[in-house]
């Protein structure tokens, strides 16, 4: 009969693995926030994963529900160039891989008047609430990593 101390050390080592099991896998994903469209979208941007240098944004489309990847999702970006202001040349269309898988590579935005510095995103995906968003890179940082998380249509 096992001692009192292993149930204990079973207990500690069961409750590590609970509190530390990724989101995903325990069903809770909350979804991303929502932020301004702002004034500079343009539908229809080339389709590419790069337009530039110098910022990495990469991660995983999800789906709320259990936080499936999406494979297959739209994601629009738009962002200033290194002078703050909005171009045909840092606006990208792509869409995610078979495991919800992006990555988009672009220059750091200048600073917009009045704004913090960011990248505008747009997620779009069959049987999902179309997302819009921002990233917002600190300063020096040159790689995001984040998962953008939709909420279902019903």
């Amino acid at each position: 009969m096992p001692s009192r101390m292993a149930h204990v050390g079973w207990l500690a080592v069961i409750a590590v693995l609970v509190t530390t099991a990724p989101a995903a896998a325990q069903g809770a994903c909350p979804p991303t926030k929502p932020d301004m469209l702002g004034p500079f979208y343009v539908a229809g941007a080339p389709e590419r994963s790069k337009t530039g240098d110098g910022l990495t944004v990469q991660g995983v489309v999800r789906s709320a529900r259990a936080c499936a990847p999406l494979a297959g999702a739209k994601i629009e970006w738009w962002s200033a160039n290194g002078q703050g202001q909005y171009d045909d040349a840092h606006r990208a269309t792509q869409v995610s891989g078979a495991d919800g898988g992006f990555r988009y590579v672009t220059d750091m935005p200048g600073k917009y008047p009045g704004r913090p510095v960011h990248v505008h995103v747009r997620v779009s995906a069959p049987g999902q609430k179309t997302l819009v968003s921002q990233v917002y890179p600190r300063p020096n940082q040159s790689d995001v990593t984040l998962d953008f998380v939709l909420v279902p249509d019903n």
